[in-house]
This record gives C-alpha cells, structure tokens and sequence, in this order.
C-alpha cells in the first residue's frame, strides 16, 4: 500500500486514510470468508508450489477481498497486481482517481456465486469545488492465473464501472460538447431515464447536434469513447450545461411501446418507421452487452427477406401474388438441395401470395431458376437497391448499418432468395423494407432534420406500378388467414395490416434467430430477437406491440 497509508480493521470493517484524501470500504468481508486482507490459504504457499483446477471458496473469498481493499484505498499499483492482466488494469485503476476524480469510495461486497462476487460503490465525484454522490453496482470474476496458478482477479473494464468497454476510460471535467434537450415530434422531452435504449442515439445526438442547437457545456464524468468517431456516455452531471434544442421523429408513445416489448425477451431489437415519410419513430433494444443491434445489426434476416424477393419474382414476370407456384417439400440447386420447414409442401394449387403466407422456401426460389445464370446472381441485389434503397449509405443523423445484399453464385443464391447466405441486415433496414413495400416507394429512414446540418438523403426509384399492392396484399394475408405465420401474433393489431416472419439459422447456434416485420396503418416495424426461435414465436408479439401503439 502506498506511503502514509493507515489501515485498520475493526469488527470487519476496513478503513482507509491515504494522503489526507478519505477513502472507505465497508463491509467487504460479507459474504466473502473470515479470513482478514492478505489472511487467504495462498498467501502462505511457496513460490515454487504452482496451484491448479478450479479457484476455492477460500481463494475467491481473500482475493476478491484484497483487490476490493487495494481499490477502495486508493492503492491502484497492489489492486493491479492481484490481476490478470496488471498492463491494462494499473493504467484504468489510477486513472479512477486522477481521471475521474474519485476522492472517495466505499465498496461493498455480496454473496459469491460460484467465482463471481458482486458489489456496490458508493463514490464521491470532486472536480474544481464541485462534488457529488456517485452509486453503481458491479462485478468481479476470481481465476487462476495461467503460469503462477495464484487467484487473480480477470480483468475486465467493467470491473471498474459496468459499462466501461474495452478500449474507453472514465473522465471527469467541463464536458466536451454542448448539452442538449431532445424532443419527440410532439415536443415531449426524451431522457435515458425514462426511454433507457435512447441513451446512445442521445449521447450521438448530443456530439453531432449540440453546438448547432445552442447548448452550452457543464461539468460532468463520461466515458471516453474507443474510437474517434462514436459518442462519449455522460454517467454523472455535477454542473449541468444550458441544453440546446434538438427535435427528431421519435414518437414517445410508440418508444415507450417499444422499450416494454424488448424487455420481454433477451438479446431482442427493434425499430420503427413511418412509410409515408420515412421518419424513425422508435428504436428499442434489450440486450446483455448494450449493442444498438436494431441499427447497427447485420445478421441474416430469413424470410422477411422474401419480401423483396417477391418483388424481384413479380418486376421480372416470374409470377404474381394470385398466380400458381410449386412448393415441394425440397428443391435442389446446383448440388445443395433446399428444405421448407419440417419438408413441408403445398399439393392443392398454392398461388405465390400463399406460398409467402405460409413461408414456403423452394416456391421462392424454384421460380427463379429461368433467370439466366449471370441475372439470377444480381437480381436480388439490384432489385434491393434499385427500389428498397438497401446499400445506399444512408444519412439518418445518427449512425447506420446498411443493409447489405452483394452478389452471389451457387448455391448461395438460392439462399439469399430466403434470406440466408451472404445477406446482412438489422430491424431498421427492415422496417424500411416494409415501409417501402406499403408506400410504394423509398424514403429514407431518418430521425433529425435535414435541415439541421443539410445532408442528402439516399434514394430510390418507385416500385412500378401494381407491385406495391400485390406485396401489401400478401403480407395482409399472412397476417390474416388462418395458413399465416403471422396471424397470431398480429391478432391484436386492428386496422389495415400485414407481417412477415423469418427465422434465420446461425452456424453454430442450435436455435435460430426470430424475425419479423409488418405494418399497421402508416407504420411499419421490425424486430429481431437473437437465438429467439419461429419468427412468430418472439419477434412477432415485439412487433405487434409496437404497432399498437401507433396510429
């Protein structure tokens, strides 16, 4: 411990002075063991004796205990040690204090479950006469070391604050950009308190718009973001800054629809548009590693992707929605033969608006077999972004992932006519989807202005005429008849309607991920739910609930 440090521990409790600055950590032997800091069965093994197997009871007890100790008091070089990986743990301990400006921190420890023991920090903030309370809890994981074999904690930055990534640090001082007040397009004030996944499009929003709406800067603790182009997190405000105004299309009635139907299922996204603008009027996302997945997403979209591909059947005179179409249970494709679910088919006359009801692969691909070999390997590609404006670098104001459908050949193309292969998509690229199936033309998905900083928003030609309505037709069918895999999920979505599902397989994952996307009057939604099963099943009831609540 460093120099002029005092340490006692009286009735199991741990008090620290360092330096004349205060620090404390209480109660850190609950639930951790009774030995006393550094009293663990290892600290009495030789340097030549290397431990293996599994970390005990006793081991996750004392090192957890020492490190929580060694943090608390200030002393980041001891904390350091005592984990895996000293290089990277020294530097982001000591910038807690120097950085962060963290002069007080009492730490309290929990239950172990199995090698994890959470706790709570209770901190206080100083920086230029100005202090606050900081409270948050965490985590720790005790292992054993790779070639010592002593217990160590393994080093995560989140072991210093929950949502401290690698590569991002902690910072206290007068905040980089100018505040902001973001408003819905009914001037109803959002926060990341009340809307939790708005939290990263505010913060981006905040870096790109906040000078412009005339904010002023206050003093606050962020994190640093690891890379150049994304947006620092503010944690704590100390001295709020005057917040600039910055309206978007967000709609807090249909948010607030959307944050609750994430919640019901892990790992789970979605996003919401208004087809006759192309305005965002919600984005959701509930996830374990905070990933915006509703736009940032590129994964497989399944059979929502036959959307697209049901035009691309149509503008090339290979059907229509009321024509006849095969639907065998296999189809075979340049030596890979393609399956419906469970080998279904279809032997009473199926037209293509009820093969796409009830996601029926080969009648999705057997069709497109005339096309000539160069053709067929473009078609969909260009028919993505021709008319659905897939791959068209989209300027939203905040960041996007565009969608992506890049040619293919073999057998590959097969599978990217039912949305597997090299197709790459998240909710907000399909939202679009279904926007511009139900407008009849593209527009831009956005959620500020253009006229706050004169971008050029990416276009698209219209659908020709009668495809629009034969896709809406289909899709309002699926949501509909009694064969839809959509109908059940969409039943208690009333007006004019219409849904897709998808499930996409994922190599190495046993269940696939659930998809869905449909519309309800003028907006169209889709969501995403990662290893979510039948899109049906999971995003389906995420979608539905979102269209509830809109017009």
């Amino acid at each position: 411990m460093r120099s002029g440090a005092k340490v006692a521990v009286v009735g199991g409790v741990f008090a620290v002075v360092v330096g004349g600055v205060g620090y404390g950590a209480y109660n850190i032997l609950d639930g951790l063991g009774d030995s006393g800091v550094g009293g663990g069965s290892d600290a009495k093994t030789t340097t030549a004796e290397v431990r293996t197997g599994p970390v005990t009871k006793d081991e996750i007890a004392d090192t957890s205990k020492e490190f929580l100790a060694a943090w608390a008091s200030g002393d980041a070089t001891t904390a350091a040690q005592l984990t895996n990986n000293e290089g990277e743990a020294g530097p982001a301990l000591t910038g807690y204090s120097e950085s962060a400006h963290v002069t007080k921190a009492v730490i309290t420890a929990g239950a172990a479950t199995g090698s994890k023991v959470p706790y709570t920090v209770k901190a206080t903030v100083s920086y230029k006469g100005t202090t606050k309370a900081w409270s948050y809890a965490s985590e720790l994981t005790v292992v054993r070391g790779l070639t010592t074999g002593k217990p160590l904690v393994d080093w995560e930055p989140s072991v210093i604050h929950p949502d401290l990534k690698k590569g991002e640090s902690l910072e206290t001082g007068e905040s980089k950009t100018a505040s902001i007040e973001a408003v819905d397009r009914n001037g109803k004030v959002l926060t990341k308190e009340k809307y939790p996944s708005l939290g990263v499009i505010l913060d981006e929003l905040r870096k790109k718009y906040g000078t412009k709406a005339g904010g002023t800067t206050g003093i606050e603790t962020w994190i640093n973001s690891a890379t150049a182009d994304g947006a620092d997190r503010t944690l704590l405000t100390l001295v709020k800054g005057k917040p600039g105004r910055v309206p978007t299309t967000l709609d807090a009635g249909i948010q607030a629809a959307a944050e609750r139907a994430v919640k019901k299922y892990p790992e789970s996204s979605v996003a919401a548009v208004e087809p006759s603008s192309g305005a965002i009027r919600a984005i959701a996302n509930n996830r374990a590693d905070g990933f915006d997945a509703a736009r940032w997403a590129q994964l497989a979209p399944g059979s929502t992707m036959k959307i697209v591909t049901a035009a691309m059947i149509i503008q090339h005179g290979l059907g229509t929605a009321n024509g006849p179409v095969k639907c065998p249970a296999t189809v075979p494709w340049e030596g890979r033969v393609f399956h419906n679910l469970n080998d279904f088919s279809m032997t009473d006359n199926p037209t293509l608006k009820r093969a796409f009801a009830r996601s029926c692969n080969t009648a999705f691909i057997k069709p497109v077999l005339p096309l000539g070999e160069g053709t067929r390997d473009t078609a969909l590609g260009d028919e993505a972004s021709r008319y659905f404006g897939i791959g068209q670098e989209w300027k939203a104001g905040i960041s996007t992932k565009d969608g992506s459908v890049p040619p293919s050949e073999g057998a590959e193309t097969a599978a990217s006519f039912i949305g597997q292969g090299k197709i790459k998509m998240n909710p907000l690229n399909m939202a679009s989807v279904t926007a511009t199936a139900v407008h009849g033309q593209f527009l831009q998905p956005y959620i500020v202005p253009r006229s706050l900083d004169n971008r050029t928003f990416a276009t698209a030609s219209p659908l020709p005429a009668g495809v629009s309505s034969q896709l809406k037709e289909m899709m309002n069918y699926t949501a509909t008849s009694a064969e839809g895999t959509a109908t059940q999920a969409m039943a208690g979505v009333g007006s004019y309607k219409g849904g897709k599902t998808g499930s996409a397989e994922v190599d190495g994952k046993a269940t696939s991920d659930s998809w869905f996307t449909g519309f309800s009057n003028d907006l169209a939604a889709a969501a995403l739910v990662q290893s979510g099963g039948h899109g049906g099943t999971a995003a389906g009831p995420v979608v539905a609930e979102v269209l509830r609540a809109g017009p």
